[in-house]
C-alpha cells in the first residue's frame, strides 16, 4: 500500500481548485442573436463572438486534458501543421473525443 504524503494531497487539491476556477470562468450562455454572453462580477453582460467562445472551450479542454501530463507549452511554439499532427496523435493516446480534438486544435492554431 502506498503512503500518501501531504504535499501530494495539497498538489491534488490545488490542481482541482485551478480546474474549477477555469471551468467556472468559461461558462457561457447563448442569446437569440447567436452571440455568446456571460456575466462579470458586477452583473453586467459581456459579449463575445462564437469564435471566442470556441477558443475558450478549446483552452478549457486543453487545460483539462493536455496539462494533466504535459508541462505548459506556448501554442506559438509549434506551427499549425505540427499541432495538427501532435493533437491527432494525442487524440488516440489520451482518448479524446472528436469534439475535444477539434476544440483543442482550433485553440492551439488560433495563436499562429
Amino acid at each position: 500500500m502506498k503512503k500518501t504524503t501531504w504535499s501530494g494531497v495539497l498538489l491534488v487539491v490545488a490542481g482541482a481548485a485551478v480546474v474549477s476556477v477555469v471551468a467556472i470562468g468559461c461558462q457561457k450562455t447563448m442569446n437569440s442573436s447567436g452571440i455568446t454572453a456571460t456575466e462579470d462580477s458586477g452583473g453586467e453582460e459581456l459579449f463575445a463572438t462564437q469564435e471566442d467562445a470556441q477558443k475558450q472551450a478549446g483552452a478549457l479542454a486543453w487545460s483539462q486534458n493536455c496539462m494533466r501530463c504535459h508541462n505548459f507549452r506556448r501554442p506559438r511554439e509549434r506551427s499549425d501543421r505540427e499541432w495538427e499532427v501532435i493533437v491527432h496523435h494525442m487524440r488516440v493516446r489520451a482518448n479524446l473525443t472528436a469534439e475535444e480534438h477539434r476544440l483543442i486544435l482550433r485553440f492551439l492554431q488560433s495563436a499562429n
